[in-house]
């Protein structure tokens, strides 16, 4: 069977393609940049009419809807990407004679309490209507090695502190992309016998809430127990309006409604359609496989938290030294230097203000060049207070000792840089 799976460039949707392919399938992957001479363009925000479909449909046999977007930007309106291109697409088939269509929805879809759950289910409820055979296929949050939201998941489960929102008591029952390939191709597959409804609700074995799953993930990855901080509804709810004016913003009023409502649903008519019980999530990751996730999830925000360190020791040092600490005294010690007058201000503020630039450039700007400087200043800092002022190496407070730390994540960062 020739499939045209849409979306093919995401993470669902790739993960559809590569399955029906192994199941020997002839896959056309619906991408907006083709990559291979059997990939189509397909762009949801121009190709809104049946007429911009038609030539697409040309010998395929079955259609794959796995385009979505969970936050809008610009031209990828919820109403564009998810309802009026599917609509289009799906009138095409009509009009070819395409019966074996497939849209991936979204769990909740049916309630369109937001914008994201209204357009789903409007073109869950066109397919439907419009088109002799349709299945729509509504699953709860997917879990997958490769998926944005796993990753997201995994990190924030690696955070040896858990915020919760709400206390983290939302009800969730997330599934496996595994299982739900394994449905898109019993589906397509006339020997499996396929008998469930024409829409079904996919969901885990698993039923849990939110600070469950993060703890599960972290368990799963071998990772010692992390504390819990919950966040109140109220202020969540305010800081989803604020994040919402952030292009790319995960948070957003709707996708804390959506998490609030909680994203379960019976597992039984799944398991039916699978012809098995899905996976819950205690199984998603497996234990060969911890190590790797574990690593990966902590370099995700390791070299966040050691930049934000090194710049507050950079700022604040400065800080102390040209507003706090008794000019006086720093004048003295630098007359061990042999600076005195002007040249010992000089030395002084100029010392602060170079701090503050590699504060903030630790900020915004890092890279190696940046590293190896801080490297370098630091060095010389270090060899010039123990020839003048030998009595701070022996200072109970170590503050030359301390450059040691401060030395290893530089080498840190520098050795995680990336090359340009």
């Amino acid at each position: 069977m020739k499939v045209l799976v849409c979306g093919a460039g995401g993470f669902i949707g790739e993960s559809i393609a590569m399955r029906l392919a192994r199941d020997g399938h002839t896959v056309v992957r619906g991408i907006r940049r083709p990559e291979r001479a059997s990939d189509i363009a397909v762009d949801y925000t121009v190709d809104r009419t049946p007429e911009l479909w038609l030539d697409k449909l040309r010998e395929v046999d079955a259609v794959v809807n796995a385009v979505g977007i969970i936050t809008e930007r610009g031209e990828q309106t919820f109403e564009r990407i998810h309802a009026e291109a599917p609509i289009a697409l799906f009138t095409a088939c009509a009009m070819k004679g395409i019966r074996h269509i497939i849209q991936i929805s979204a769990l909740g879809a049916q309630s369109r309490e937001t914008p994201y759950f209204a357009s789903k289910c409007e073109a869950d409820d066109f397919v439907l209507a419009q088109c002799t055979g349709a299945r729509v296929i509504r699953p709860a949050l997917v879990y997958g090695t490769a998926g944005t939201s796993a990753r997201m998941f995994r990190t924030l489960a690696s955070l040896p502190i858990h915020v919760l929102p709400a206390g983290g008591r939302q009800r969730l029952r997330p599934v496996h992309i595994d299982d739900l390939c394994d449905l898109v191709a019993r589906m397509l597959d006339s020997n499996a016998g396929f008998a469930g409804s024409a829409c079904i609700e996919a969901a885990g074995a698993t039923e849990t809430t939110y600070r469950d799953m993060l703890r599960i993930y972290r368990e799963s990855m071998g990772l010692a127990k992390a504390f819990t901080i919950g966040i109140p509804a109220t202020l969540m709810r305010w800081a989803a309006v604020a994040c919402a004016r952030v292009p790319g913003a995960m948070l957003t009023p709707d996708t804390w409604h959506m998490l609030q409502r909680g994203n379960t649903a019976d597992a039984q008519p799944f398991a039916n359609a699978l012809g098995r019980a899905p996976l819950g999530i205690e199984t998603f990751i497996d234990a060969r496989e911890a190590p790797t996730l574990r690593a990966e999830a902590i370099a995700a925000w390791r070299n966040v938290l050691l930049r934000v360190a090194l710049a507050i020791v950079w700022i604040v040092t400065a800080l102390v030294s040209a507003l706090a600490y008794p000019r006086a005294a720093s004048l003295a010690r630098l007359s061990h230097f042999g600076l005195q007058g002007l040249a010992a201000d000089t030395a002084l503020y100029g010392a602060c203000a170079l701090d503050v630039g590699f504060g903030v450039a630790t900020l915004i700007r890092p890279g190696r060049v940046l590293w190896l400087s801080q490297m370098a200043l630091m060095l010389f800092y270090t060899l010039l207070i123990a020839v003048a002022l030998p009595e701070f190496l022996i200072e109970p407070f170590g503050p030359i000792l301390k450059n040691v730390p401060i030395l290893a994540i530089l080498i840190l960062l520098f050795n995680e840089e990336r090359r340009a």
